[in-house]
């Protein structure tokens, strides 16, 4: 039997607890490798997410880390982000980013039927996943006036320019997708299968909860950032 590198992606729970701190050091040095900020997170915070069931993990056949996103409610469950997406470099290129965001996606509308999800990125690659899931890009005051979203913010290096313009703009894209706008667009249940010549020639293939399969050129998926 032929065998090919898999990724499991579910929710995480307790069982997922001892990956905390490799996640928060993934998004730290991602976001030092591109030269631009994100807002920091810890182990406690990235455990507490997985407690409460509101994280999607991946993990390879071995066990190993391989992609991380977890979800997060603002203006009392009217705003939710799917924040924190992270995929190791080792896996990045096979679509896996693709796939931990529809799951994200689709357990954010599970979570808070009827919630505006939104979310700050620079990053090419998520907005395109994004668009391809229903966001569209909007003003920054089209997003949650929660106060402790924006201080989430503190801790990212290009917090002076938010700040600045009186939180109008920074480098980070505003998106949203409000689920009142018409039939859900989200891709969920998505297996991903394909071969990826920049990862020595191997086969990766993603799996979700049913069998639909689809494929697409890997470069244009390519995932080298996180995002708030």
């Amino acid at each position: 039997m032929e065998k090919t590198k898999g990724f499991t992606v579910s929710v995480a729970s307790e069982a997922h607890l001892p990956f905390a701190e490799q996640i928060c050091k993934e998004i730290e040095e991602s976001a030092k490798a591109r030269g631009t900020g994100i807002a920091k997170r810890n182990p406690e915070y990235i455990k507490q997410k997985m407690r409460e069931g509101k994280a999607v993990i991946a993990l390879t056949e071995d066990a190993e880390l391989a992609g991380f996103c977890y979800v997060e409610s603002w203006g009392h469950d009217k705003f939710v982000a799917n924040s924190g997406l992270i995929v190791v470099p080792t896996f990045r290129l096979g679509g896996l980013a693709t796939l931990i965001k529809e799951e994200a996606f689709k357990l954010s509308l599970t979570r808070f039927p009827g919630a505006k999800l939104f979310g700050l990125t620079t990053s090419p690659a998520v907005m395109k996943i994004n668009a391809q899931l229903g966001y569209e890009k909007v003003q920054f005051e089209q997003l949650t006036n929660d106060e402790d979203f924006w201080k989430g913010c503190s801790s990212c290096v290009n917090y002076d320019i938010l700040t600045s313009t009186n939180r109008k703009h920074c480098l980070c894209t505003g998106m949203l997708f409000d689920p009142a706008k018409g039939e859900e667009t989200s891709k969920s249940d998505i297996e991903v299968v394909k071969d990826n010549q920049d990862l020595k020639q191997k086969s990766y293939s993603a799996k979700s909860s049913d069998k639909t399969i689809i494929s697409f050129n890997p470069k244009e998926y390519e995932l080298d950032e996180v995002y708030v």
